[in-house]
């Protein structure tokens, strides 16, 4: 059974997305891919069914990152089917925990950040959707860094797995 990831922000537009993007190429490299499944989803929905911010999708084309996106909104009934719910920042992990109806699925929610070791103490990735093309590179940035972390956790993760 594949690992699966869900990467959190607010409306899925902007950061949640380029993680998802940006991991699931992390995955691919390592040759996960088949066993991790990616993908993302916003606290609110206001934007479902809506693609990636313009600026979302022009960082990650120019970084060589795919870029295809349908916003949706995350629901508590996914907690199930999830192995790791990832928040982008401390906003989205309270409202994810106060979704999680169970101690085991508030277990499963980690902020991004918290698996880059040069990220300090703060670990929010800032929204950049008020800001301009340098808040979504600098997005991008954080995303990156976090994702190599993240990749071995999850690594790990799949090697306890297997019997």
């Amino acid at each position: 059974m594949a690992y699966r990831v869900c990467f959190v922000c607010t409306g899925n537009i902007c950061r949640s997305p380029m993680a998802e993007h940006v991991f699931r190429r992390r995955v691919e490299e390592a040759g996960l891919d088949g066993l991790v499944v990616v993908d993302s989803a916003g606290t609110g929905g206001w934007h479902e069914g809506d693609g990636a911010d313009p600026r979302t999708v022009s960082v990650l084309d120019e970084n060589g990152y795919t870029s295809e996106h349908t916003a949706r909104r995350f629901r508590s009934s996914w907690f199930p089917a999830l192995d790791l719910v990832i928040a982008l920042d401390e906003g989205h992990l309270r409202e994810l925990r106060e979704l999680a109806r169970t101690p085991d699925e508030a277990a499963r929610i980690r902020l991004l950040r918290s698996y880059d070791p040069a990220a300090g103490a703060g670990l929010d990735v800032p929204d950049p959707y008020y800001g301009g093309r340098e808040e979504f590179e600098e997005c991008l940035e954080m995303v990156e860094a976090a994702s190599e972390g993240l990749l071995a956790a999850v690594r790990a993760e799949l090697e306890d797995r297997t019997p």
